[in-house]
């Protein structure tokens, strides 16, 4: 499994998402910017907590809970994009990361389902 990847990923994801919350904040942005700094950062926190699991239950669990954060973060940063609170170049390079993070995801819920099949 590719847990090294994603969880490195998901941390430096984790951290553009604070600066990116430092910059709403500091232009008076606090509805979506608390919104997105929860969203955001709860995915690499419940990778992290995905690889302390109780089972492969509760390790598919938290990687689920984390693709749901993360398909969330991808709707408030495309509202961030259309209120003009990001530029699209800003966007596009955040949209990306979590679009990967997802791709990630699911591969990674997929394995784990097929592995607790056998």
């Amino acid at each position: 499994m590719k847990e090294n990847k994603l969880t490195e990923l998901s941390m430096e994801f984790s951290v553009e998402i604070i600066n990116l919350v430092k910059h709403l904040k500091s232009n008076h942005e606090s509805i979506i910017s608390n919104q997105i700094g929860r969203s955001g950062t709860s995915i690499g926190a419940n990778i992290h907590e995905a690889q302390y699991a109780q089972g492969k239950k509760d390790f598919i669990s938290k990687l689920e809970i984390a693709l749901k954060e993360a398909s969330e973060t991808g709707y408030w940063l495309e509202l961030l994009c259309r209120t003009k609170y990001i530029d699209e170049t800003t966007f596009k390079s955040l949209s990306s990361k979590c679009s990967s993070l997802k791709v990630m995801l699911i591969a990674s819920c997929k394995t784990a389902k097929q592995n607790s099949d056998k």
